[in-house]
């Protein structure tokens, strides 16, 4: 057991939502911190939870019935239209599944009692982000989280990587079902009768810049094309009754055929399917020295600072090393390095992690209930029940809608416009409105800042909860940890 000779507060803000209410203050923050990562806790809701499979049928049903049946019988009546396809929302929970995913998300990451692991799991679904597209976060972001993220956070990062890169919701987000190699067999069909046959390198493209190397392997456009090439034929089927929602499967028919060479190296078929090379070149990415300097790099922009140093990031890269991508070391490793510096550095957060925090340390009533949150799919959820996403939306985060591939911004000049800091300071007093559980705002302080009396100042002779919050999370040491 390490010790802990300086006790750092801010840690436990740093690397989770601060200490709540009930809760004491870990003796060694280390070693509480280090012994949430191991294993993946359960999700925290209160009735079974609906899975990515069951989601995608509603999503085809979503799909099909607008595309194949309304677009067709109102072609003419725009009016009758538009109701026909308010009544299909309200059947197929489009409005409020959304709302749904937030409240589990959220009921999970304070309640789960590993809010280390749920910081982490947080960061990683941000790392593999899913763009707003195609009605993906009403529908499938949220289960691709739960299933695709989650539950590969204590094994490989190259699992991991497998599983994001190949799940129905990355190859439909960057759109690789569209590529054709020019010379499969769909390609030479389509070629004959005078049609366009080629690769959609979107994925490609953001597997190297995002998600794996980033630029500093000196990648090459040429390194995009041949792994589009290998990517070729990975694909979610398409089908009259359930469009794009269907499972991902390999077709060797849109397969580009031969040896193709990515970051120097040549890939070729292996086994009895040429979808070998790409498992192969996913191997080898996860492995890549820049890939873990990348990663790392950004662990330490997420929790410590916007500009990481070589000495914070070095220990990190060395466990990489020699655990092999172990993702529960590397998670460790990090841990380490956070409380080293969490007196030393400050990290801006963001609005999503900021609101958490703020819920966690006054033992609020969020997000809605199970109760809160019971839907018949035959009228439009209600506006408490869509709730959820307006309140993300007023903060500046609505949680499953990133508008670029990368992800929500980790940078401080991101989030620090007078905009998106005017909005925060609306979310403490609806938070206090819904009901809190914490008497002692004293107390609280002392539990979760090095800086008590600065805090405490500004709370002074203020009686009512609700203007407290409004003076205390709103303020420099409550954003900058």
């Amino acid at each position: 057991m390490q010790i802990c000779l300086v006790m750092k507060k801010n840690f436990f803000r740093k690397v989770g939502f601060g200490i709540g209410p009930n809760e004491q203050v870990p003796v060694n923050p280390i070693d509480w911190a280090q012994s949430q990562v191991d294993k993946v806790p359960p999700l925290v809701w209160g009735e079974p939870v609906r899975t990515g499979k069951e989601m995608l049928s509603y999503y085809a049903e979503w799909v099909y019935t607008d595309r194949e049946i309304l677009r067709k019988k109102h072609k003419r009546n725009r009016k009758a239209y538009v109701e026909a396809k308010n009544k299909l929302r309200n059947k197929v929970g489009e409005r409020y599944f959304d709302n749904l995913e937030i409240c589990i998300r959220h009921n999970t990451a304070i309640n789960s009692g590993v809010p280390v692991f749920e910081r982490l799991w947080l960061f990683w679904c941000n790392h593999f982000a899913i763009i707003d597209k195609d009605f993906m976060p009403e529908f499938t972001t949220g289960p691709y989280h739960r299933e695709t993220i989650r539950t590969n956070m204590c094994g490989s990062f190259e699992t991991l990587l497998k599983k994001a890169t190949l799940g129905w919701s990355m190859i439909h987000n960057l759109d690789n079902s569209e590529s054709i190699g020019p010379h499969s067999e769909w390609g030479k069909n389509r070629k004959k009768r005078g049609k366009l046959a080629t690769v959609n390198e979107n994925h490609a493209r953001e597997l190297l810049e995002l998600h794996t190397v980033s630029p500093a392997a000196g990648y090459t456009q040429e390194d995009i094309v041949q792994l589009s090439y290998i990517m070729a034929g990975w694909e979610h089927k398409h089908t009259k009754k359930r469009k794009e929602c269907n499972p991902v499967r390999f077709n060797q028919k849109k397969h580009e055929p031969g040896n193709h060479k990515v970051l120097g190296k040549s890939y070729k078929q292996r086994g009895l399917s040429p979808k070998n090379k790409l498992l192969d070149v996913l191997k080898d990415l996860s492995a890549h020295p820049e890939t873990r300097r990348f990663i790392t790099f950004k662990l330490c922009r997420h929790f410590i600072t916007d500009r990481p140093t070589e000495e914070m990031i070095a220990p990190i890269i060395a466990a990489w090393e020699k655990s092999g991508g172990h993702l529960p070391t590397i998670h460790k490793a990090l841990l380490q390095v956070v409380y080293e510096y969490a007196d030393k550095e400050e990290k801006f957060q963001n609005p999503e992690i900021w609101m958490l925090q703020m819920v966690h340390m006054v033992g609020g009533s969020w997000p809605l209930r199970v109760d809160e949150m019971k839907y018949n799919f035959k009228i439009k959820p209600s506006n408490h029940q869509r709730r959820p996403q307006f309140f993300m939306k007023e903060i500046g985060y609505d949680p499953y809608r990133p508008i670029q591939p990368n992800g929500f911004s980790d940078m401080e000049l991101d989030w620090i416009s007078p905009e998106l800091l005017i909005r925060r300071m609306s979310a403490p007093k609806e938070i206090a409105q819904r009901n809190i559980t914490l008497k002692d705002f004293e107390s609280m302080i002392d539990k979760n800042f090095d800086n008590p009396k600065e805090m405490k100042k500004l709370i002074d002779k203020v009686k009512s909860p609700s203007t407290k919050m409004q003076l205390l999370f709103p303020s420099y040491r409550m954003l900058k940890t």
